[in-house]
């Protein structure tokens, strides 16, 4: 088995879409659902928990790009409506749809090599009830 110091970069490995511990399994069973285990090295996948990020991050980046692509061809070639359409819906259609999945494992290597995992806390908040060091004199 690969360790982290001796496994693929994050980058490496979610571009690839590999698996982020030995970069040889993939780390998807289908188009965006990422798989129980790697196939390679039994890493087990259930702490990769991206939510909502990649979409967030990829619908940001591609719209930007796209957009200012389309505005500066809007000014300079002035072209119809219709072939705006026609260019302007599949730009931004498929440009999400071709970068989710590498985005997606990015995150998903970066949480493995991270730690990433459920927020701890030292205390559930025991409000007024501070150590005596932090009192206030005459309190």
């Amino acid at each position: 088995m690969t360790d982290i110091s001796t496994g693929p970069t994050s980058l490496s490995a979610g571009l690839r879409c590999r698996c982020p511990r030995c970069g040889q399994g993939s780390l998807y069973s289908g188009f965006l659902k990422i798989a129980e285990t790697c196939e390679v090295c039994d890493l087990a996948f259930d702490f990769a928990e991206p939510a909502d990020g990649p979409a967030f991050f990829v619908m940001t980046g591609v719209g930007i790009a796209v957009i200012a692509a389309w505005a500066v061809w809007v000014v300079a070639v002035q072209p119809p409506v219709w072939a705006q359409f026609v260019t302007v819906f599949p730009a931004l259609l498929g440009g999400c749809l071709a970068t989710l999945r590498p985005v997606k494992a990015w995150l998903v290597a970066e949480q493995y090599v991270r730690k990433a995992g459920e927020a701890q806390w030292l205390s559930t908040g025991a409000h007024g009830k501070a150590p005596a060091s932090y009192r206030r004199k005459g309190w």
